[in-house]
């Protein structure tokens, strides 16, 4: 089982703060996961398919082609600024 969250924009767009979800043999990275998701249907499309989207797995940073485990934590965001 891993743990996806979405936050900022994505959580109010999806209507969704997170979910769980079963780790299956065709999910072995967040870029696996992220395309599962936007096969959801348009929305999730223009959410999660942003070219700017950005991700973390255990609340570090990471690239899309990040390798994911059971247990993880998996969150996607837009990029954040600040000052």
């Amino acid at each position: 089982m891993i743990l996806i969250n979405y936050f900022a924009s994505y959580r109010d767009r999806l209507n969704l703060g997170g979910e769980k979800i079963p780790l299956t043999e065709a999910l072995g990275s967040v870029e696996d996961v992220r395309q599962m998701l936007m096969q959801r249907g348009e929305l999730w499309r223009e959410v999660l398919g942003a070219s700017n989207l950005m991700c973390a797995v255990n609340q570090e940073l990471c690239q899309p082609s990040q390798v994911i485990e059971d247990f993880d934590e998996i969150a996607f965001f837009p990029p954040v600024t600040g000052g």
